[in-house]
């Protein structure tokens, strides 16, 4: 699995040197006027999640951009960004000034070395450093700038057909700033492609928000129709 990490250009934190895939859906639900909700696909991974109607969908070419500083897209991997700020931007996926939730999500097919590698821990560690060998790991290194590292949910999920994972919450400051993290990692029962999603944004907005980004995380569902 590419470092566990996630970095933006800036250096944050390292190593999810991901391509964007092609094949991203939204779907409304249906209803009278507006829809509250709309759902988010990846239909070849049988994977999707709901977003608020009010949240603004990111350009993968965006996303691309940013968090891989402008490498090729990979069509094998499927990647999803979703913005509550009225004015949109890819930059808000690793900012720790994050004011409104933003939404992240990946699947990714794995090399047989990462299979190999993946563990519950591993999973913990995929965005940003949360066991506690990864953080002492990242604080001998002295170069994240990460600090007051505070864990607020740590779950181990389990679901049909072999599906399994973690659904991590904490919150980080980085340079004065504190941001809440909350995380869904799962893998299939052959821990061949691993399905992301993160909620994030400032302390402040995520008490605020946190009946909407609960009800984005919960909605993450893996191997249905």
């Amino acid at each position: 699995m590419a470092n566990r990490a996630f970095r933006s250009r800036r250096g944050l934190v390292g190593g999810l040197a991901l391509l964007v895939s092609t094949g991203l859906g939204t779907i409304g639900l249906s209803g009278c006027g507006a829809p509250a909700y709309n759902y988010v696909t990846d239909s070849a991974a049988k994977t999707y999640y709901k977003v608020p109607h009010g949240w603004h969908s990111v350009s993968q070419s965006a996303l691309n951009n940013v968090l891989t500083g402008g490498q090729p897209a990979n069509p094998n991997i499927w990647m999803a960004g979703f913005d509550a700020d009225f004015k949109p931007s890819a930059d808000r996926a690793s900012s720790f000034t994050v004011s409104k939730p933003f939404a992240f999500s990946v699947v990714i097919q794995l090399s047989t070395d990462a299979t190999n590698s993946l563990s519950y821990n591993t999973m913990r560690d995929f965005l940003l450093p949360v066991t506690a060998q990864q953080r002492q790991s990242v604080a001998a290194a002295g170069s994240s700038g990460l600090s007051d590292f505070k864990q607020i949910r740590d779950d181990t999920i389990t679901s049909r057909g072999g599906i399994h994972g973690v659904r991590e919450t904490f919150q980080y400051t980085l340079q004065g700033v504190a941001d809440t993290w909350d995380e869904a990692v799962l893998t299939n029962a052959n821990e061949t492609v691993v399905y992301f999603l993160m909620v994030h944004c400032t302390n402040s907005c995520y008490r605020q928000n946190q009946a909407d980004i609960n009800t984005v995380m919960s909605s993450f569902t893996v191997g249905s129709s």
